[in-house]
Parts: structure tokens; C-alpha cells; sequence
């Protein structure tokens, strides 16, 4: 399949700033020769997640760009999976034996969903002021 030279709008925009977003990642995290190996490049746990999150949704958009691509793109996620084992971070979502993802995302964003929301009692209700002239 050949892909169209215009993409659906906002497609291009964002792809193109997830390229420049990672490149810029890299500008900080890549060893200059000034930093010992042990110092980990300056990763801290939600860093390394994050990063990793931002690969397996990329990887996922990615799988609409043909039928195809979501085969092609398995390994991607057999790769991340591991990396997180390595680095000791909570699982992404669960692959079938072909390396594919098992649930498909069901969420817009799920960036949107991560974070934990606290749900508080709406404050009392206040009669309207009145003011005289």
C-alpha cells in the first residue's frame, strides 16, 4: 500500500511532534562522555514508564496506517514488554501469542485514564448574594 503525500488533518502535525519531542529525548538522555554508565542517563521509573507508554500508543496509532501494520508492529510490543520486565515496570497491556495486543485500547487518550482521580462532595450551596444600592 502506498501511503497518500497528505495526511488527515492534525495527523501530520502531531507525528511531527512526536518526532521532535523524541529527538529532543534523546538530545538529553544520550550519553555525551561526561556521565558514567551508571548514572542510567538521568531515567528516573515514571520517566522510563512514560517513554515507554508513549512508543505503545505511537505503535498503536502507527497500526491504522495500514492492515497489515499492526503484524508488522508486534514485535515493537514484545520489545516494550520486556523492557519493562527489565526495568521493573507494571505491565503493559497483555499480548495474544502472536504478539499483538489483547485488549484493544477503548479510550480516546490513555494517558487521560492513568491518572487516579480523587471525587470530592461538591461544596455547600451559597444562597445568591444581594447587594442593595
Amino acid at each position: 500500500m502506498e501511503l497518500p503525500t497528505i495526511a488527515a488533518p492534525g495527523v501530520g502535525e502531531r507525528a511531527d511532534a512526536v518526532a521532535d519531542a523524541a529527538c529532543h529525548l534523546y538530545d538529553t538522555v544520550a550519553p555525551r562522555g561526561t556521565l558514567p554508565a551508571a548514572a542510567g542517563g538521568g531515567w528516573s521509573r515514571t520517566a522510563a514508564e512514560d517513554a515507554a507508554e508513549a512508543i505503545e500508543t505511537t505503535a498503536h496509532a502507527l497500526a491504522h496506517a495500514d492492515p497489515g501494520a499492526e503484524l508488522v508492529l508486534a514485535p515493537v510490543h514484545a520489545a516494550l514488554a520486556e523492557l519493562r520486565r527489565t526495568l521493573g515496570l507494571a505491565p503493559a497491556d497483555p499480548l495474544t501469542a502472536a504478539g499483538l495486543p489483547a485488549t484493544p485500547r477503548t479510550v480516546g487518550n490513555p494517558r487521560r485514564t492513568r491518572w487516579v482521580r480523587v471525587l470530592t462532595p461538591p461544596s455547600p450551596r451559597q444562597p445568591p448574594s444581594r447587594t442593595t444600592s
